[in-house]
């Protein structure tokens, strides 16, 4: 017995292997084969013939030709890999850059910040990265390539899975794995146990001749087919998601609760086919807020317990069912689903006027600036007033903490974001809210243009740190402010997701598919049984790969070690028989 490997072959013999196999190494891949153009640069449309008809004809000809040649070129994988990486590649401004679609205010702070490059930005759509033209012209082409890409390749691979085991060629000798050695079995026995032999081991096989065709590894197109159509079904589902989906967002302060009406809504962004009509209905309470969180240790303030207790309902004046919302554990009703996606303080406060009249009195949300819950907040009240019975407004900001401390580095803050020593540090104004312009106004920030600061008898601002049921009292008898206690909110999201399923069936597919066409080898054996001239057979086997591996020349070891069950070699035997030259199968096709 004797084997044979192409890595010391000499440099012409690759050339005349390919030449020699013919059908044998043809399609063991479905990648398509690149067109180098035609022999006359620029021109479709062969010679043009005088006259208008002669025109129109070439016209027509250039323009089909252009349009087949684009084709070509966009359904290539060539260009579907430069077209995926484009797409990435435009994915990180939207990250970097922020989004109106994710953070209006944000986005308003940025270019507030950077009036230099906020035009220019503004120009380019890089505030609505997902949303621009380019950004949406890069993924149409994508999706088209793939399409362009994966039919023609798909009806290519089931031509081949109908196809027979192409026959063998005339010399073995010239793959890169083989193996031969002389028996006294029957020829016809020989192929008979080869096949059975190849059958075992899951290959397709086919008798020609004297020689057994046999061929495996159809796993390996089948997954990077799988792999393309999955990347497809990716896209499909992130352009559906994005045309059906809508996200709203809402704070909800300890005893109040929530409608899913767009009135309801802070802020609600919907796709481009989603509308009110599509909102599920349902609504609940927010009872309360579990938050505890770490006291010793380098983990000192991390949350152990974030959850909110609330109580829901499907229907107006249904059934109200308690449940809890933690992070990652939303709350799903119909096809919305429910995040919790923050928490934080609202104290509340009693505000009286000159008059003794209350004019304000609830909780207020304040907003955290850090993870020990220092946030800070504004108090609003519009009907107002003075000691002299004067219209006026009353505005309040400042500090909650909810664990007081004060330094001279930091000055009030928070040193723990549990309740331990709760306090309010507020400095009050008067005047003109702006909220009777007309205009939009953010209820978390105080606008102090046309306002004043309240000041005592020898001028001093009026600020004050609170603690719950201390009073704030304004001078000259224009009323007070009262620090009653702590509520707490927390936000939610409410998200209508479409698609998320198909996503992951595609991602889990695509993951299989990529695997498969990685780690399954296409391969071809043969089997050649003929009678020699001194009268016994000589067995031939040799195996062809898609790509050069190891695996190839192991597993024709492996069948060669079988099939000596059937057909054992000879003992060594005179070294010119050994010499002698093995014959050819007449029968066999290039």
């Amino acid at each position: 017995m004797s084997s044979k490997d192409t890595a010391g072959a000499p440099p012409g013999a690759a050339a005349d292997a390919g030449t020699d196999l013919g059908a044998a190494g043809a399609q063991l891949s479905t990648a398509p084969v690149e067109d180098l153009g035609q022999a006359v640069p620029g021109s479709f449309g062969g010679v043009r013939k005088p006259g208008t008809a002669g025109a129109l004809a070439w016209t027509g000809r250039e323009a089909g030709g252009w349009v087949r040649w684009t084709w070509r070129q966009l359904t290539s994988m060539r260009v579907a890999l430069i077209l995926l990486f484009l797409l990435s590649l435009a994915a990180v401004p939207g990250s970097l850059v922020p989004q109106t679609s994710v953070d209006e205010i944000k986005a308003q702070n940025f270019k507030d910040a950077h009036t230099t490059v906020a035009p220019l930005y503004e120009k380019l759509g890089l505030f609505n990265v997902y949303s621009s033209v380019w950004f949406s012209a890069i993924y149409i082409l994508l999706f088209v390539s793939l399409a362009g890409c994966i039919v023609p390749r798909s009806w290519q691979f089931v031509g081949q899975l109908r196809a027979k085991p192409p026959a063998a060629p005339r010399n073995l000798t010239r793959l890169p794995a083989y193996a031969t050695w002389r028996t006294e079995a029957e020829p016809e026995a020989v192929l008979a146990s080869a096949q059975r032999l190849l059958r075992g081991r899951r290959f397709r096989t086919e008798p020609a001749g004297s020689a057994v065709a046999s061929e495996k590894g159809f796993l390996r197109e089948a997954g990077n087919l799988l792999f393309h159509v999955a990347l497809f079904g990716l896209l499909i589902s992130f352009a559906v998601g994005g045309l059906f989906k809508a996200e709203g967002g809402k704070l909800i302060v300890e005893g109040d609760g929530f409608n899913n009406t767009l009135t309801q809504y802070d802020d609600f962004k919907p796709g481009t086919f989603y509308n009110a009509d599509d909102l599920d209905t349902f609504g609940f309470k927010l009872d309360g807020f579990n938050a505890s969180y770490a006291r010793s240790g380098p983990q000192k303030g991390t949350p152990r317990t974030f959850r909110a207790n609330i109580r829901y309902w499907t229907s107006p004046g249904g059934k109200q069912t308690k449940s809890a919302i933690e992070v990652n554990e939303p709350l799903e009703v119909g096809s919305s689903k429910v995040y919790l996606i923050g928490h934080g303080y609202a104290p509340v406060v009693t505000v009286k006027d000159g008059q003794g009249n209350v004019v304000f009195q609830g909780p207020v949300p304040f907003l955290p600036q850090d993870g020990n819950q220092t946030s800070v907040g504004v108090i609003k009240a519009m009907d107002v007033r003075d000691h002299a019975d004067r219209k006026t407004q009353y505005g309040f900001q400042g500090l909650f903490t909810p664990t007081f401390a004060l330094n001279a580095q930091q000055g009030p803050h928070s040193s723990f974001p549990a309740l331990d020593y709760p306090a309010l540090v507020l400095t009050a104004y008067h005047g003109d809210l702006g909220v009777d312009a007309g205009l939009p106004q953010n209820v978390y920030q105080l606008d102090t243009k046309k306002m004043k600061q309240f000041k005592d008898a020898d001028g001093k601002i009026v600020s004050k740190a609170m603690k719950p049921g201390e009073t704030l009292a304004l001078p000259g008898g224009d009323g007070s402010l009262t620090f009653d206690g702590v509520k707490t909110w927390a936000t939610f999201q409410v998200s209508h997701q479409v698609g998320n399923g198909w996503a992951l069936v595609s991602s889990v597919a695509a993951i299989a598919g990529l695997a498969g066409s990685l780690f399954i080898q296409r391969r071809r054996v043969w089997v050649r049984a003929v009678r020699g001239d001194d009268g016994t057979t000589v067995v031939e086997l040799a195996g062809l790969g898609r790509s050069e591996s190891a695996r190839i020349a192991d597993e024709l070891g492996e069948l060669a070690d079988g099939l000596t069950a059937t057909a054992p070699p000879l003992p060594a035997a005179d070294p010119e028989a050994s010499e002698e030259p093995l014959p050819h199968d007449e029968g066999a096709r290039a």
